[in-house]
């Protein structure tokens, strides 16, 4: 089975509004929520397919001062599958 590839950054909270509405405008892009509400920080699931237009759109949103701190990570849903 193969899994996304995983992300987490900090969203400017006065801009996650913009930011997720522009995000899922990209259809198939990866999928995102809120990972932690109180520090606005978002979780990424991208496809490997679409990994390189999640980088350029992140780049973009990163230049305007509206997501920091982007870092990829290992998938932690593959951690919760060992659990099981």
């Amino acid at each position: 089975m193969n899994y996304c590839q995983y992300y987490q950054a900090h969203v400017k909270r006065s801009e996650c509004w913009f930011f997720a509405g522009i995000f899922r405008s990209f259809e198939h892009m990866g999928f995102d929520r809120t990972l932690d509400l109180k520090n606005s920080i978002f979780e990424f699931f991208v496809p490997d397919a679409m990994e390189d237009q999640f980088l350029s759109l992140m780049n973009y949103f990163q230049n305007e001062g509206i997501v920091s701190n982007l870092k990829k990570l290992p998938n932690r849903l593959l951690d919760l599958e060992k659990k099981v």
